[in-house]
């Protein structure tokens, strides 16, 4: 598939809203990313972790005039809105699944539809622009997402859809997996810690900002340097899309050595991102779904893991 010009609508995602005066004291106890690095002009990833550090969600996260708006897997919305109300109730914050209230456009190389908008975004990842009720988001890899009111949708649509093809979710998604950014989805809640999707190094953790659910745990793997298993980039000759948390195995251990993250069809096969234990991926055989499945070929991530320059968020 080439790397052309597309939007597409985020349908796989919803929307889970904070809002109050106590709203970013409450989330900062709350949520592995640093709270106080946010401003009109940002955004970040993050997670919410059990307090054994394992990811219940993960994230992007923009503040709005009276809170945050936090984008997820549209299935974990309802389960992580009941789980933070029992906390909320201790604060003067209110949470709210707003999945009905917002639109999302997921655009490549759609700058020049922003800018039609009023929209003037920065290049630098995590950038926020904002105009006419509308928000502009910049990805890592320099893609955007286009947020918006529900109500605007169909006059959004029609305005993108004169400058730009409309592409289906899997173009966004395999994008996705090239950029190296892992996400939880109902099927992976619990199953890793954030630094099993790098998410250190995308600036979804932060070790400087103090207590949070699941901190000890994560600060922890981060210091010691005990952390076996990471999210690597594959790909798998195959036409059938495989599911989030399918085993991989390998011969180093004759037992399934990581799980399916997220997957995307290619015009070779299909690409995708796996939670795997290093020494297996260094030996490099690795199947899919079972011991003597399909083979599955190591791909380079865009980004580079550096535990010095990561501790200093």
């Amino acid at each position: 598939m080439a790397d052309t010009a597309f939007f597409c609508t985020l349908s796989h995602e919803g929307v889970l809203a904070v809002h109050g005066p106590d709203a970013s004291k409450f989330l900062q106890g709350q949520l592995t990313c640093n709270l106080n690095y946010l401003n009109e002009h940002s955004s970040s990833l993050g997670a919410r972790c059990t307090p054994k550090g394992r990811m219940l969600s993960s994230f992007r996260i923009v503040g709005v005039a009276d809170g945050y708006l936090l984008a997820m897997a549209r299935e974990l919305v309802e389960p992580q809105l009941a789980e933070l109300q029992k906390y909320a109730v201790f604060s003067k914050s209110r949470l709210a699944d707003e999945c009905a209230d917002w639109i999302r456009f997921g655009l490549s190389d759609g700058d020049g539809a922003l800018v039609s908008l009023g929209l003037d975004l920065a290049h630098s990842a995590d950038s926020v622009a904002r105009a006419n009720n509308l928000l502009a988001l910049r990805l890592s890899d320099g893609r955007a997402e286009l947020w918006a009111p529900a109500g605007e949708a169909e006059t959004l649509h029609s305005r993108l859809a004169a400058q730009l093809p409309e592409a289906p979710l899997n173009r966004w998604l395999l994008a996705q997996v090239r950029a190296g950014i892992g996400q939880v989805l109902g099927s992976t809640r619990e199953l890793f810690i954030p630094q099993m999707l790098n998410l250190q190094a995308l600036g979804g953790v932060s070790f400087k900002k103090g207590c949070y659910t699941g901190q000890e745990i994560v600060a922890r793997m981060q210091y010691l340097g005990k952390l076996k298993r990471r999210l690597y980039r594959l790909a798998v000759e195959s036409e059938q899309l495989p599911e989030a948390a399918v085993e991989l195995f390998s011969p180093v251990h004759n037992s399934g050595v990581g799980e399916v993250v997220l997957a995307a069809q290619s015009d070779s096969g299909v690409e995708l991102l796996a939670v795997l234990q290093e020494d297996a991926a260094s030996d490099g055989r690795l199947y899919l779904g079972a011991p003597q499945g399909q083979p599955l070929r190591l791909l380079e991530l865009p980004y580079t893991l550096d535990a010095d320059r990561e501790i200093q968020r």
